[in-house]
């Protein structure tokens, strides 16, 4: 079960390892872009070019979804960037559900967990695969593996990095549990529930950039949002989404207000923080194409 890119190479994975995928569950197509063209998923795609069929149920607690999906009588569920699920549902299989999620639980439990991870400065995160239970991203842990957040990656890096690296440790949990040599630990005996970091849905309005505050903090929310949903500020009206940049040490002179502009016109677009400069490398207009700052800067009129 699952949607995006991300759940495509844990299928392909599991796949290429010799398991008997019989069905995927997916989202239902739907309009997207200018042009709102019908989309399939990502792994609606992949599950047709290998003859698997395809669930797209709208509601998952849908009778008819229910019994079809029963009639397949799977041994184990796997759930890879899906949605969440009814007990009815992860609660079907003889073996469980298990689920991948892209952070080391119990740290960073949500929808959200390698922007959050990058945006909060972490120098590590990493994959688990655990069993569905009632509270979300709670349930019992089976393996986890970690990687390295470099200084400069961005959100973007971390999600192609923690892909590969899942679908790997997804296909050996399976394996385990099919050999019935898994071990589970519980999340409840190694959470300290005070230190627990969390990773909610990201909003449009959580994205602007707040200028005020340092500009490590500021240049790990930027790299925590990209290339997707994208930090964002206000430029002459307009919102200007940034994708990449790299953080200068202050001073930065006290007549300056935060998110003030520096630049010589031509070669660098600088922002104020509150103890340095955030030299913008690559940006987007609203209405424009992504584009490097020094293409911006050959169209841009600064008063």
């Amino acid at each position: 079960m699952g949607t995006p890119e991300f759940a495509v190479a844990s299928l392909s994975a599991l796949l290429e390892a010799g398991e008997n995928v019989v069905a995927v569950v997916t989202v239902a197509d739907k309009p997207a872009g200018r042009g709102q063209k019908v989309q399939e998923s990502a792994v609606k795609k992949f599950a047709l070019s290998r003859g698997i069929p395809v669930l797209q149920p709208d509601k998952l607690k849908d009778p008819d979804f229910i019994n079809a999906l029963a009639a397949y009588q799977a041994d184990l569920q796997v759930v890879v960037a899906f949605r969440m699920l009814p007990e009815v549902v992860w609660n079907m299989p003889p073996k469980g559900t298990v689920n991948l999620h892209a952070s080391l639980l119990p740290q960073y439990r949500g929808a959200a967990p390698i922007n959050h991870a990058v945006m909060n400065g972490e120098r590590e995160t990493g994959v688990t695969t655990f069993f569905l239970q009632h509270e979300i991203d709670t349930g019992n842990i089976l393996l986890s593996e970690r990687v390295s957040i470099e200084a400069d990656d961005t959100a973007g890096d971390i999600h192609d990095k923690l892909m590969y690296v899942g679908a790997e440790l997804l296909v050996k949990t399976v394996q385990l549990i099919k050999a019935d040599k898994h071990h589970e630990i519980p999340q409840a005996s190694i959470a300290d529930e005070q230190k627990l970091k969390h990773a909610p849905k990201i909003f449009k309005d959580d994205c602007k950039i707040q200028w005020g505050r340092p500009v490590e903090e500021v240049y790990n929310f930027i790299r925590g949002l990209s290339p997707y949903p994208a930090a964002f500020t206000v430029f002459q009206g307009k919102t200007l989404k940034i994708f990449a940049c790299r953080p200068l040490k202050g001073p930065v002179p006290s007549e300056k207000e935060p998110g003030s502009i520096v630049t010589d016109g031509k070669h660098y677009l600088r922002f104020t923080t509150r103890d340095g400069y955030l030299d913008v490398l690559q940006l987007q207009l609203e209405g424009k194409k992504k584009m490097s700052v020094e293409e911006f800067l050959r169209g841009a009129r600064f008063e």
